[in-house]
């Protein structure tokens, strides 16, 4: 229920005291923090000095990107049962809000690709990570699946989690069982 800092200088400090279950976190082009408060089931930035502003309420999220436009794509996976669908939430930087998908079994991981023109979403439930074309207007198309996740045959799940591109466009995965293995 903290957040913590690492500064230049190589310090560590509190910069959230209480943060409310924080879940996923990213920061915008604005400079601000972007955090899923799933205690508060709020979506809330951050600017340096600490100061928090609400930037959608009312569901309980999980992972976090923000788009240089100022699109911020939600993972919220079902919290109530595993058949219950699984969302990913669009908020435009007016506050709105929709729901973009309800096809996986359990969004979590969330990343943008290098250009910005694919979402990558990987679902905790099963063996894949999905791609998603953004439309103009930041909504979705062409959904498909973008790639398989290695775990035994024996599963019917990977724990995929957090997830990163870096600029040549190569996908990194976080697994809860498998952190750090890549």
């Amino acid at each position: 229920n903290k957040t913590f800092k690492v500064g230049l200088d190589g310090k560590v400090s509190e910069f959230v005291a209480d943060s409310k279950k924080a879940n996923g976190q990213a920061f915008g082009p604005d400079g601000r923090l972007y955090v899923v408060q799933s205690g508060a089931q709020k979506v809330v930035a951050y600017d340096r000095e600490g100061k928090m502003s609400v930037i959608a309420d009312g569901f309980v999220g999980n992972d976090i990107v923000v788009a240089s436009n100022g699109n911020v794509y939600v993972t919220n996976p079902p919290a109530d049962s595993e058949n219950a669908p699984s969302k990913i939430w669009l908020i435009r930087p007016n506050g709105e809000k929709l729901v973009v998908d309800t096809g996986l079994k359990y969004s979590n991981g969330v990343t943008l690709s290098p250009d910005q023109t694919l979402l990558y979403v990987a679902d905790y439930r099963s063996h894949w990570v999905y791609s998603y074309a953004i439309k103009p207007d930041g909504t979705l198309q062409s959904k498909q699946k973008f790639y398989w996740l290695h775990v035994p045959d024996t599963s019917d799940q990977s724990n995929a989690d957090g997830m990163r591109v870096d600029v040549d466009g190569r996908l990194c995965h976080f697994c809860k069982f498998f952190i750090g293995r890549f």
